[in-house]
C-alpha cells in the first residue's frame, strides 16, 4: 500500500524538520535488563520460552509534538539461531494546533534468523494529559510486511497511559500499553504469521518504583491474544531494572 508507505515517509521527514526549529520541553532516557517470564500454561501452549532483554529507551516533547522509541535485544547471550532476536520500535505525535488532537506515525520491526517482520501505522491520536497522568489514544491503517506477507493489514485502536503517585514515601508510576488489531488482511491470516482471528490484542500493565532519580525497578504484566504469532491467549511476567539518563 504505497500511500501508507509514503504517509509514514512523509511524517517522518515533517518530524525531522519541525525538531530543527521546535522549542524543547522534556525528554527521557534508559537502559535496562529485563526478564520475562511466561506462564506455564502459554508455554504449554505455545513455542514460547523465557527469555532476557537488553533495551534502550527514549522520548521526547517539543511544542511541535513528541517522538518515542526503543531497542531491545532478546536472548543477547545467544545466537541468532538459538533465539536471539532484535526489535525496534519508533512512534511520533505532530500536534494538531492546541486542540489536543496529533497526526501519529509508528514503526515496529521484528529481526530473527528466519523470520522478519514491519508494522507500520498511521492515523490520528488525542493526547489527554494532567500533573501525574496521561493517556494517548490512537486511530491508525495498519501496513504489514513480512516474510511471507505484504500489504494493509487492517486497523489499530491503541492506546499508553501512566499514573504516577507516591506511597510510603516512594514515588511509584503505573503504566499501561495496549495495541487492539482488528480487520486483518485474510491473506495475511493464511500465512505463516500463526495469527488467526481477524482481531487480537497485544500489552502490558506495570508498576514502577522510582527508587532514585537513576534507578527504576519495574513489574509488568505482559499479554497477547491472537498475536506474537499464537492464536491462544498468552500471558507472563517482565521483572525489569533501568538506568535513567
Amino acid at each position: 500500500m504505497k500511500l501508507l508507505r509514503n504517509a509514514t515517509i512523509a511524517l517522518a521527514t515533517l518530524t525531522a524538520a519541525t525538531t530543527a526549529s521546535a522549542e524543547y520541553l522534556y525528554g527521557f532516557g534508559n537502559v535496562s535488563i529485563n526478564r520475562l517470564d511466561w506462564t506455564n500454561k502459554t508455554e504449554k501452549n505455545t513455542a514460547h520460552k523465557d527469555f532476557t532483554y537488553l533495551e534502550a529507551e527514549g522520548g521526547a516533547g517539543f511544542t511541535w509534538g513528541e517522538v518515542y522509541g526503543f531497542f531491545d535485544l532478546e536472548n543477547p547471550h545467544k545466537s541468532s539461531k538459538d533465539g536471539r532476536r532484535l526489535a525496534t520500535k519508533a512512534n511520533t505525535r505532530i500536534n494538531l494546533g492546541e486542540t489536543g488532537f496529533n497526526l501519529f506515525a509508528q514503526v515496529y520491526d521484528l529481526r530473527t534468523h528466519d523470520f522478519d517482520e514491519q508494522n507500520r501505522f498511521v492515523g490520528f491520536g488525542y493526547n489527554f494529559t494532567g500533573d501525574n497522568y496521561f493517556f494517548k489514544p490512537t486511530l491508525s491503517l495498519h501496513h504489514a510486511e513480512t516474510t511471507y506477507f505484504k500489504g494493509n493489514n487492517g486497523y489499530m485502536l491503541g492506546w499508553v497511559a501512566g499514573y504516577n503517585f507516591k506511597a510510603m514515601g516512594e514515588d511509584f508510576m503505573i503504566t499501561n500499553w495496549h495495541e487492539y488489531e482488528f480487520g486483518r488482511n485474510s491473506n495475511y491470516l493464511r500465512s505463516a504469521s500463526g495469527n488467526s482471528k481477524k482481531s487480537g490484542h497485544n500489552g502490558g500493565l506495570a508498576l514502577w518504583w522510582n527508587a532514585t532519580d537513576s534507578i527504576t525497578a519495574g513489574l509488568q504484566y505482559r499479554y497477547a491474544d491472537d498475536k506474537l504469532g499464537n492464536a491462544t491467549y498468552q500471558d507472563g511476567i517482565i521483572y525489569s531494572l533501568k538506568y535513567n539518563f
